[in-house]
């Protein structure tokens, strides 16, 4: 863990949800969820999980929810693929 990531999960600085990069060797993005942890989410997932986590939260509040690149964009998957 980098000294960063370890002040993060100290403060309740910062947003309240970030996406970590984009991987396509998964279907999924790491998010990571501000006091609750992370979870992998694919795009089905992503904005019901916000929901839950933080009902008022919009998650298209750039301020808020974080994307380490390409926004709004998973990997390709197809289902039956492992």
């Amino acid at each position: 863990m980098t000294d960063r990531s370890r002040q993060e999960e100290r403060t309740d600085d910062g947003p309240l949800v970030r996406v970590d990069e984009f991987a396509t060797d998964s279907r999924y993005r790491i998010v990571h969820f501000r006091g609750e942890g992370r979870q992998p989410l694919g795009p089905e997932e992503f904005e019901p999980e916000i929901k839950h986590r933080f009902p008022d939260l919009d998650p298209h509040d750039p301020e808020q929810v974080v994307w380490a690149d390409r926004p709004w964009e998973w990997p390709e998957w197809h289902p039956g693929e492992a």
